[in-house]
């Protein structure tokens, strides 16, 4: 099984020859094996792969621009196929072979019989690992809080102290205040019992 990538060696689009690079930069960069057919010098391979390129792959004008990838005779899709393949971790899948062995994105027999050619586990591990991270930082959370509150129940008794103190001050400045008031209040009440008394004494001297 051979990857073929149809590529155009001498094409004036950077951005075809941009796509080109990275496709070829990642197949040599995982060691996948694959060959290069370049379309531009050469007929045959451009008809071949226009002509085994599916029409619903084939944009309006009917002629695929490359890079062009296939599995042998298998046509596995283009430049933007393979992009999205890559980020989903699913380019074995993509190229239609088997992950290397002891690699990451081994599969178990299940996944194996219910996704053919597929990968996930590797997107298993990473969600799993960042779960098992919320999970780290959340208890982490709570510790901060827990020992915030302790240190907020440390000091409140020392609060309590102050606002009792601030209480019975208060207390004893209205219990003052109110003794003045009684004072004051009696004193006033002993002027008005006297005042009546020397007025008669006043009357009797008078009519004496």
């Amino acid at each position: 099984m051979v990857i073929k990538v149809f590529v155009a060696t001498s094409s004036g689009s950077i951005a075809i020859r941009k796509k080109q690079q990275e496709v070829v930069g990642f197949l040599e960069a995982n060691k996948i094996d694959f060959k290069e057919f370049d379309i531009a010098g050469d007929e045959d391979n451009r008809r071949w792969m226009r002509e085994n390129v599916p029409g619903e792959k084939k944009p309006q004008n009917g002629i695929p621009l490359p890079p062009q990838i296939f599995n042998e005779e298998q046509y596995c899709g283009d430049f933007d196929s393979f992009f999205s393949a890559k980020e989903e971790n699913i380019i074995y899948s993509f190229l239609g072979l088997p992950p290397p062995p002891g690699s990451k994105v081994t599969k178990s027999p299940e996944e194996a019989s219910s996704l053919p050619n597929g990968d996930v586990t590797g997107e298993a591990q990473s969600t799993t690992e960042g779960t098992e991270k919320a999970e780290e930082s959340g208890q982490q959370e709570a510790q901060k809080e827990g020992s915030e509150d302790a240190g907020e129940l440390t000091g409140s008794p020392e609060k309590n102290e102050e606002e009792g103190e601030t209480a019975t001050e208060e207390t004893e400045e209205i219990t003052a205040e109110g003794a003045e008031g009684e004072a004051e209040e009696e004193e006033a009440e002993k002027g008005e019992e006297e005042g009546p008394g020397e007025e008669e004494e006043g009357e009797e001297e008078e009519d004496s």
